[in-house]
């Protein structure tokens, strides 16, 4: 089993496929991103369904992204050649398409191919068709696969194989093609002429960046990434390309992350807006407000990319589970939770779309008055909490937060008459004072994770970053300092504390890459720009060859846990890298301004670190004392 970090995607932006290091395809998903699986090896064995293409015997092998795209390219050499494997999806096409083409560039190398195609997660086996040399279809049920080469393809233990030559200046296309098996099979695409209009697809999408030198190149692999998680047509961006993929090797934790959450809605908002992809920033804004439109009691945490609210959660008992963390789980139960934060992230989506310029989005005004109408009467009941729990609802602080921001974000709306700003200002002030009193400590120094404990969250990190309190606020920097002794390990920022066994689930797990670039997010709004350079530098090589993340890190194993690609741990760099990139820009001129062999004072630091998020992410907040802003997104589910 290959590790999750071997693995690289490609996609189309409806959905995507998981490719190896070995040119395994182990997972691949159509025609969308939550359809039953056609290649399910990832959580199970190969006899599952997977595509394999590689050379016969010993190999080694490197691979990198064409450009700023999804373009894989992976150059493998022999003692008797060296070919170069090109694998991407084309977008835009009337059906999702895998090619793969195999150019020779010295010698000559021997390679195989074999698929194993398994319909419903691994589970079906199709009924597979020779139309003619050059191609086969596999059909099982409503779901039909076209697979065209030149080369002479044979069925051997129900799986489909064939070995052939490459030579320098050959070139060998597969093209793998998803249909429904009750039309007629999809037309056959030129692999070559693919290649170039995708090549064109990706440069022309990539010329909306507007961040350029050193920080263009830190951030545009996460941007692509973020890119190939959306879908295209509805704009929705899910939270992974995989399901059940474990948090600890061997645990029960493994959920399914091929949904859209609500909570990832600003910081993917502030990602795409900072790094100047207005257009997808206002699809996703759009994406948002059509899925909550309804009674706001029944908003959901999650939805799928189309928008469906049944996401029913089950079991897959007929797959063994990556290494073997079982069960294997499809769908999500959490879909039902009641979690209070979400209507702060949806009031702080629209504040930042109106700040970042985008159109206003149909029915803005008339949801954020029926929203705050229930939330006013919601606010101080307990919750699952971001992370999601399977254990009793708690008054969790992160969640209180989030309820002040929806009241504080609408209080400072444009449009508002003056009585709802006094009303939303007065619910936003006893919020306000609720969580300071209960959600400290026995001691009142530092912010726990609910009230009555004190046990610590992550989540409480972004308090300075939604403009909660400031940074330089006492119980702020107290709770850094609580959270740097006792959620660190080996430099990384765990979640929570699990073995207080507030989620209902067994203890222990990775440390969640995004809370590490929370706290560099806090690191520079402190002035702390050496601790912040060091964890930021650590987490950027984490990233596996191509620049992915999981979700999660396991410093002790040094391998990465969790579904993957992540779109909330790159959304988290993102924004981090801005972050980063503005302090280090605004140092800078000030460094230029200020006279020679004359200091700044410690009061004037602080006064800047206070100010900087505003300038850093658009998010500041103007309502006094909370001078600060939110740079940095969350993201996560314990299920």
């Amino acid at each position: 089993m290959a590790l999750i970090e071997d693995y690289a995607m490609i996609g189309d932006c409806r959905t995507a496929a998981i490719i190896g290091r070995d040119g395994s395809i182990d997972w691949f998903c159509a025609p969308r991103f939550d359809s039953p699986a056609c290649f399910a090896a990832l959580l199970g064995t190969p006899h599952n369904g997977r595509w394999l293409i590689a050379a016969q015997g010993k190999y080694s092998a490197s691979r990198a992204y064409i450009d700023e795209s999804l373009i894989l390219e992976t150059i493998i050499s022999t003692s008797t050649g060296k070919v170069k494997l090109t694998e991407f999806m084309p977008p835009g096409t009337p059906e999702s398409s895998i090619v793969r083409l195999v150019e020779g560039l010295e010698g000559h190398v021997d390679m195989h191919t074999e698929i194993a195609i398994r319909f419903d997660y691994g589970m079906s086996i199709p009924w597979v068709t020779r139309h003619d040399r050059r191609t086969l279809t596999a059909v099982s049920g409503p779901n039909l696969v076209t697979i065209r080469t030149p080369i002479i393809l044979h069925g051997e233990d129900m799986h489909t194989v064939g070995k052939f030559t490459v030579r320098k200046g050959e070139a060998v296309p597969f093209v793998l093609t998803y249909g429904e098996s009750f039309k007629a099979p999809p037309l056959s695409i030129d692999a070559f002429i693919a290649q170039d209009e995708t090549a064109i697809f990706w440069r022309k999408w990539a010329r909306q960046c507007r961040v350029s030198g050193r920080w263009r190149k830190i951030v545009m692999p996460s941007l692509v990434a973020l890119k190939g998680l959306s879908y295209a047509p509805t704009g929705g961006i899910v939270a992974a390309a995989t399901c059940s993929l474990p948090e600890q090797i061997g645990s029960t934790r493994n959920w399914d992350y091929r949904y859209c959450w609500l909570r990832d809605a600003t910081f993917t908002l502030l990602a795409l807006l900072n790094a100047g992809f207005t257009e997808e920033a206002n699809v996703w804004q759009n994406w948002l407000l059509r899925v909550i439109a309804g009674a706001p009691e029944q908003l959901q945490t999650m939805y799928s990319v189309l928008g469906d609210r049944r996401l029913d959660e089950m079991t897959l008992d007929h797959l063994n589970g990556y290494e073997g963390s079982r069960p294997v789980r499809i769908g999500n139960a959490a879909v039902t939770q009641l979690q209070l934060d979400i209507y702060g992230e949806l009031a702080d989506v629209v504040a930042q779309a109106a700040k970042g310029g985008l159109p206003p989005a149909p029915r803005r005004t008339e949801l954020r008055e029926v929203i705050l109408k229930h939330l006013e009467s919601k606010w101080c009941e307990p919750d699952e909490g971001i992370w999601e729990i399977r254990g009793q609802s708690q008054h969790f602080v992160h969640s209180k937060v989030m309820t002040w921001v929806a009241f504080d974000r609408a209080s400072r709306a444009p449009g508002t008459t003056a009585h709802q700003r006094r009303h939303w200002r007065s619910v936003a002030r006893r919020i306000h004072k609720d969580i300071c009193k209960k959600g400290v400590d026995s001691s009142g120094r530092y912010f726990v994770q609910h009230y009555g404990t004190d046990e610590l969250d992550a989540a409480v990190l972004l308090l300075p970053l939604v403009g909660f309190l400031p940074p330089t606020d006492r119980r702020i920097k107290a709770t850094v300092r609580e959270i740097e002794k006792r959620l660190i390990h080996k430099g990384l920022v765990k979640r929570y504390e699990t073995h207080s066994g507030v989620d209902g689930l067994p203890p222990g797990e990775g440390a969640f890459l995004a809370c590490s670039f929370w706290l560099v997010d806090n690191y520079t709004l402190m002035g702390r720009r050496k601790d912040a350079m060091r964890l930021f530098n650590r987490l950027r090589r984490l990233s596996n060859d191509v620049g992915l993340y999981a979700e999660e890190y396991d410093p002790v194993a040094k391998r990465m846990l969790g579904n993957f690609p992540q779109a909330f741990s790159h959304v988290a760099l993102i924004n981090c890298a801005l972050n980063l990139m503005v302090d280090a820009q605004e140092r800078a001129q000030k460094t230029r301004k200020r006279p020679a062999g004359k200091t700044v004072s410690k009061k004037a630091k602080k006064k800047s670190s206070a100010k900087k998020a505003g300038r850093v992410t658009n998010r500041a907040s103007k309502t006094k004392p909370r001078a600060s802003s939110r740079q940095a997104k969350r993201k996560s589910h314990a299920g």
